[in-house]
Order: C-alpha cells, then sequence, then structure tokens
C-alpha cells in the first residue's frame, strides 16, 4: 500500500512522467515491426535489434536530451564504424602477422585518446556518451577479424537500424506532449526565487517575530517547509546545468527560436543561490529586539523584489519599478542597521563578543541585498534580449515596454 501512495505521488507530481512512459512504449513498439513483419526482417535480419537497443538507451524524458544521445549515439557509429574499416584495411595490407599488431597499436592510439577527451569539459558535457560508442563501435569493428566487405554491410545495417531508433525517438519526443529542457529551466529559474521570497517572508522574519514564544506544531511545520524550499535552491545547480545543457541541443520553439539563452538562465540561477547561501549564516545576538524592525522591513522589501522578479521571468515581461522601490527600500534598512550599531551602548565587559554577531549580521545583509540588485539587473538584461524574434511590444501604463513570450 505504501509503495502504491508513492507511485500515486509521483504521477501526481508530474503527470508527464506517465505521458514520457507512453511514448516509450510507443516508440519500442514501433521499432519492433522490424520483426513482427517479414519484409523488413529479410532486409534488415538480427541487426533489427540495434533499433531496439537504441530506443532504449536514447529516449529521454526531455526533448533535448533525446535529441542529444540520439546525435551523439548515431554519429559516433558513423565516425567510428568508418575508421574501423579504415584501420581494417590499413591492418590487411601488413599480411597475416603484422595485422594484429597495427589493429593493436590502433585500438590503443585511439581508445587512450578518446577516453583522454572525456576528462575536457565541454566534451564530458555534451559528447561523453558519443566518445563512449565511439570507443565501443571502433573496438569492435577494429577485433572483428572479418573481410572489409563484411564489414561494410554489417555496418550499413546497424547504422540504419540506429538511425531508425534514434530518428523514431526525436519524432515521438517532439510530436507528442514535447518536454521542453528550456522550458524546464526557464519554469525552474523563476520557481527558485519565488521560493527565496516565501524563505524571507515565512522563516526568517517569522523567527524573528516569534523568537520569544513558543511556535505550534503548525508553524513548525511551516518553518520546515520553507527550510525544504531553502535547501531545494541551494542544490539545484545540477539540475539547472543538466537542463542548460539539453536546451543547447533543441531546436527552435517558442519565440526563443535556435537562440534560446541558456547560458543567461544559469547566471540568474547563480545568482539567486547567492542569496540563500548568505542568508544561512546570520546569527541572533541580544540587540536583534533593538534591530527587529530594521530586520523585519529588509526582509520584506526584498522578498518583494524577489517576487516581482520571479513574475517577470515566468512573464517574460520586463520587471516592474516597484521592484527597484522595494530594493531602494531594502537599502534603507540596511543603513537603519548601520544606524543602530553605531548608536547602540554595548557593554564595556564583552565589546568584542557583542559587537562581532552585530558586524557579521549588517554585512551579510549588505551582501544579500547587493545579490539582490545584481539579480534584478540580469533579469532585465534577459528581458532586453533580442533573441525573442518578432516578438509584439507596446508601451504600459507605467512606460515600462512589456512583451510576450510563449516558450
Amino acid at each position: 500500500m505504501e509503495t502504491m501512495k508513492k507511485i500515486k505521488k509521483i504521477g501526481e507530481d508530474d503527470p508527464r512522467r506517465i505521458v514520457h512512459s507512453i511514448k516509450v512504449g510507443i516508440a519500442l513498439t514501433l521499432v519492433s515491426l522490424f520483426y513482427y513483419f517479414r519484409p523488413l526482417y529479410d532486409g534488415f535480419g538480427q541487426a533489427g535489434m540495434w533499433a531496439i537497443l537504441t530506443v532504449v538507451v536514447v529516449f529521454e524524458y526531455t526533448v533535448g536530451a533525446t535529441i542529444c544521445k540520439s546525435l551523439n549515439r548515431g554519429g559516433a557509429t558513423l565516425v567510428a564504424g568508418a575508421l574501423g574499416v579504415g584501420a581494417e584495411y590499413l591492418a590487411g595490407l601488413c599480411g597475416d602477422k603484422g595485422e594484429s599488431v597495427v589493429l593493436g597499436i590502433l585500438v590503443f592510439i585511439l581508445a587512450a585518446a578518446s577516453t583522454f577527451t572525456r576528462f575536457i569539459p565541454n566534451v564530458k558535457k555534451r559528447y561523453d556518451y558519443g566518445v563512449l560508442i565511439f570507443i565501443l563501435t571502433f573496438s569492435l569493428v577494429a577485433v572483428s577479424g572479418s573481410q572489409v566487405t563484411e564489414i561494410l554491410q554489417l555496418a550499413h545495417q546497424r547504422l540504419s537500424t540506429i538511425l531508425i531508433g534514434g530518428a523514431t525517438c526525436i519524432v515521438i519526443s517532439i510530436s507528442v506532449c514535447p518536454v521542453w529542457a528550456g522550458r524546464d529551466l526557464h519554469n525552474l529559474v523563476a520557481e527558485n526565487i519565488e521560493k527565496l521570497a516565501a524563505f524571507l517572508e515565512g522563516t526568517w522574519i517569522r523567527g524573528i517575530e516569534d523568537e520569544s514564544s513558543m511556535l505550534s506544531s503548525k508553524d513548525n511545520k511551516d518553518k520546515a517547509s520553507y527550510l525544504q524550499c531553502h535547501k531545494s535552491v541551494l542544490n539545484s545547480k545540477a539540475t539547472e546545468e543538466s537542463l542548460a545543457n539539453f536546451a543547447w541541443w533543441e531546436p527552435g520553439h517558442g519565440r526563443f527560436r535556435l537562440h534560446h539563452p541558456w547560458k543567461h538562465y544559469l547566471k540568474i540561477g547563480a545568482l539567486a543561490r547567492n542569496v540563500p547561501a548568505k542568508w544561512k549564516h546570520l546569527v541572533a545576538s541580544e540587540f536583534q529586539l533593538k534591530m527587529q524592525p530594521a530586520c523585519i522591513k529588509m526582509c520584506t522589501e526584498t522578498s518583494k523584489a524577489l517576487k516581482e522578479l520571479s513574475s517577470a521571468i515566468k512573464n517574460m515581461t520586463y520587471p516592474l519599478s516597484s521592484a527597484e522601490i522595494y530594493i531602494q527600500n531594502s537599502n534603507a534598512a540596511a543603513n537603519d542597521l548601520k544606524s543602530i550599531l553605531e548608536t547602540s551602548s554595548l557593554p564595556t565587559k564583552s565589546d568584542l563578543q557583542e559587537i562581532m554577531p552585530l558586524l557579521v549580521i549588517t554585512s551579510l545583509l549588505i551582501d544579500i541585498i547587493k545579490c539582490v540588485e545584481k539579480l534584478s539587473v540580469s533579469v532585465d538584461e534577459l528581458s532586453q534580449r533580442h533573441v525573442f524574434g518578432n516578438q509584439s511590444r507596446h508601451l504600459a501604463s507605467n512606460n515600462y515596454t512589456y512583451f510576450t513570450v510563449e516558450l
């Protein structure tokens, strides 16, 4: 029963997972026709199994990931097969005794060089799977011991079935309820900023206001939920980079076309993670009562600014002027904190112990405001990019230009 509940929750959290499972089933059924229909089986023989294998290994959740693996597999098979045939032909010129030596040297050189390229960041990020397939295919072709004519026939059959399997995956992935990595990256960045706003508003402010009172179990659950959001933002870097990598492979969709600004989304995501990274270091002090109004105001205004920026990303509009006002209010609250520090009387006995936490708090609050300011600038840059195509533009009542982008 518990397992069924977990399965149900997985489907409810993202119904697209159910659709993806159906799409994989459709793709496997189509390529299985190589065995169900005699004319196809006579044309490809046992090589039809490679089409099924291709579907199993390259059909991924997003369109970008599917295209990435399909092109990697097809391209690597083509290049490795051609080099394998060339290596077999070259080794054959050296006679029976020299053939194995030449093939051994070529396998060693190409396998070692290819493996080394996997340490190159750009290669590992986009072509790692292709390099693996290249090494595997070349080694199998080179050591097969078959005649060149037999290798050519076998390579033709396998490459054809691999291309058919990959093309089937790409067509179904794009045409049937496509899941675009670029769109998921767009939504993830906007949601992370929104989570930060909720965290600032719902956790730290509440913690200050309820410092001297017992929190109810509901309040504790709410704070735990906000903290979970805080952690999810901090841990989102790998997901964002993965989505950005696959967005790079995707064809034009929506208004981004072939110029998806995935690098700019990564920049915004990194700036957003700076906020909770600094916020978690804030500490309490006995001067907290004096600092409460300024801290609460700073948190509130920063939270409002983040909400405006999140909304701007979601709706692809220029950030409202109110976002800048909220940031200015946050700066004013930070200045109030500085004034409190300058005017507060500290016990002479433990001046250093009292001053240090306050200095840390003030410094971190200022850093957070600076992070939000940079985030605002980055969101504005994204809004002004010319790559959105011929989108309709018009002037709003507050003299800000808005535009609509359908991802």
